[in-house]
């Protein structure tokens, strides 16, 4: 997979790029990020990307053509083609779903916001899908695109060390349901020990033991992810957001 995110601070992916997971895929060579300096695109001797909004009220809008360059210049480097996503709380909200639908894609182009968001003519010509990480704000696209390309490379062939991983985690491609509770040594934590069927051997009432603590703690802490009646093994469509 090959990422380009546009975004005015670029140091900020750092971190995700060179530790853990996604920095090991990164080494060897499963996933590819790279960045455009929206800055770069700036207007005059000072690289102006920001203007007061029309209209008046507070903070700064992104002018649209600086970022229809920088996106114009980050599509150039997918001569396949990319998915073009912007990072906004208006957006549709992120699901297990839709990261899976990403995953798919092999270019993806990720467009960063600042400040009061984007010139309004800019988003009508790119014409991005626009994807939200949840119902509140930050103060830039850069931390939900973070969350969006590790989401994302979770699914991507080889970069777990297990392939069963994802399907195993809450939101699996399973029935959807949220995981169920880990243990590891030792037996004793302060006096909480470890449910006896992971201790006997038995896989398949381990399984069954594993199948109906997911189904209790998605009823007891995510019910809307059940279908109506609570059906096991029937996953929920996917969230919209509210009218």
């Amino acid at each position: 997979m090959h990422a380009t995110v546009v975004t005015l601070f670029p140091d900020l992916f750092r971190p995700l790029l060179e530790q853990s997971v996604f920095g090991r895929a990164v080494r060897r060579g499963l996933l590819r990020v790279d960045f455009v300096d929206l800055r770069e695109f700036g207007e005059g001797a000072h690289r102006i990307v920001d203007d007061r909004p029309f209209g008046g009220g507070p903070g700064m809008l992104l002018k649209a053509e600086p970022v229809l360059r920088a996106v114009e210049a980050a599509r150039a480097r997918h001569p396949r083609g990319a998915r073009t996503v912007y990072l906004t709380p208006q957006g549709r909200r992120l699901d297990q779903a839709r990261v899976r639908d990403l995953a798919a894609a092999s270019d993806l182009v990720l467009i960063c916001g600042r400040y009061e968001g984007i010139d309004e003519r800019a988003l009508e010509l790119l014409a991005p899908e626009e994807i939200s990480i949840g119902d509140y704000v930050l103060s830039g696209g850069e931390v939900p695109a973070m969350v969006l390309l590790d989401a994302v490379a979770r699914l991507r062939p080889g970069v777990l060390g297990d392939a069963r991983s994802p399907e195993e985690d809450s939101f699996g491609a399973g029935a959807g349901l949220l995981d169920h509770p880990h243990y590891t040594r030792p037996l004793d934590v302060r006096g909480l020990g470890v449910p006896e069927v992971l201790r006997g051997g038995n896989h398949g009432a381990i399984a069954a033991w594993r199948a109906a603590q997911a189904l209790a703690r998605t009823r007891e802490r995510r019910p809307d992810l059940l279908p109506p009646g609570g059906t096991p093994g029937t996953a929920p469509g996917p969230a919209t957001d509210p009218p």
